[in-house]
């Protein structure tokens, strides 16, 4: 766990970070924790603890290989996990959205009149079940799907493009710097993608009656895209703002989570000038979309979505999201 809460918080029993005796400076590290503290309420409890209570060397068990290979992780055997630990059941989420993904990560098919958009493809093991029975156990035909999303170029979500383009000739669409990141690698499980589509900042993607508005968020990944996309509850439209990565798993630097901390208020602004009210990202981690999407069967008429979190709940995402990065790079500097 990090050293640099120092006497003005401490973790507390089970979890949470509590004020103790003096306010910290709001320019320290402490002070910056504080606040996310604060954005976070009891909203974003996995997204705080992730990024502002995490292991000195990164925030996943990926890092620090990628930063002893200058920012590029070594390869590592595949060992696909026992079915049960990560198997999960599709659920319709709104009118036109339907998540199909694992327990942890999350792939979405967005319907259209003139097909469907997968955002986000899992592991390569989990593809076939996951997004494309699940699609089918939905009422959904696979045979469906013209394009496909991808928010950065990880194994968790990229990997089952490659099916999803050789199987139903979807269009592959990503951030260049991760096009060719995967191309230079070469080594993606199930196979990497043709290259494809090149996504670039604020492009508007149409399918039929529903349009996707792309946001390069660059950090997590040089190439990490967020969305803006419009879904339908009960008939009325709503605007879902999409992060497309969220873990400080990049080389660390304060350079680098400069490039995060200017995305993180980059998509806050945009989704602010969407509306954006339904939060959406790829880890049930940081937005718990695999137990919310298990909440709705016992969702009663006239009920909020549990996406549908407000805008003001957006904005404090993108806060502890900045704040802790904040934090972190004035750890980095012995701050």
């Amino acid at each position: 766990m990090k050293k640099h809460f120092g006497a003005a918080l401490v973790v507390a029993a089970g979890f949470g970070l509590v004020a103790a005796d003096a306010a910290p400076s709001a320019d320290s590290a402490d002070g910056h924790i504080a606040a996310a503290q604060k954005a976070a309420g009891t909203d974003f409890p996995g997204t705080l603890a992730r990024l502002c209570i995490q292991p000195a060397d990164g925030a996943d068990a990926q890092a620090s290989r990628r930063n002893a290979a200058g920012g590029a992780a070594k390869p590592v055997a595949r060992v696909i996990p026992d079915r049960a630990t990560w198997y999960a059941a599709p659920v319709q989420v709104f009118d036109n959205l339907y998540w199909v993904g694992t327990k942890v990560h999350s792939s979405r098919a967005l319907r259209t009149s003139a097909g469907i958009i997968i955002i986000d493809t899992l592991y390569n093991y989990a593809a076939e079940p996951e997004i494309v029975e699940g699609l089918k156990t939905l009422g959904l035909n696979p045979a469906d799907i013209k394009y496909v999303i991808i928010s950065h170029g990880h194994g968790d979500h990229d990997e089952g493009a490659k099916l999803l383009q050789d199987k139903y000739g979807a269009h592959i669409v990503m951030g260049a710097p991760d096009w060719d990141s995967i191309i230079k690698s070469n080594n993606m499980a199930g196979g990497v993608p043709r290259r494809d589509m090149t996504a670039t900042d604020g492009q508007k993607l149409t399918l039929g009656d529903t349009t996707v508005t792309i946001i390069t968020t660059p950090g997590h990944t040089p190439g990490t895209l967020s969305l803006l996309f419009p879904v339908k509850d009960r008939g009325k439209t709503l605007i879902a703002a999409y992060s497309g990565g969220t873990a400080f798993n990049f080389p660390r630097d304060p350079s680098h989570f400069d490039i995060y901390i200017n995305s993180a208020e980059k998509f806050a602004r945009a989704a602010r000038a969407a509306g954006a009210t339904v939060f959406l990202t790829n880890h049930s981690e940081f937005d718990e979309a695999y137990m919310k999407g298990r909440m709705l069967a016992a969702r009663k008429p006239g009920e909020a979505s549990p996406f549908a979190v407000g805008g003001d709940a957006i904005q404090r995402y993108f806060t502890v999201t900045a704040e802790c990065a904040e934090a972190e790079k004035l750890h980095l500097k012995g701050s």
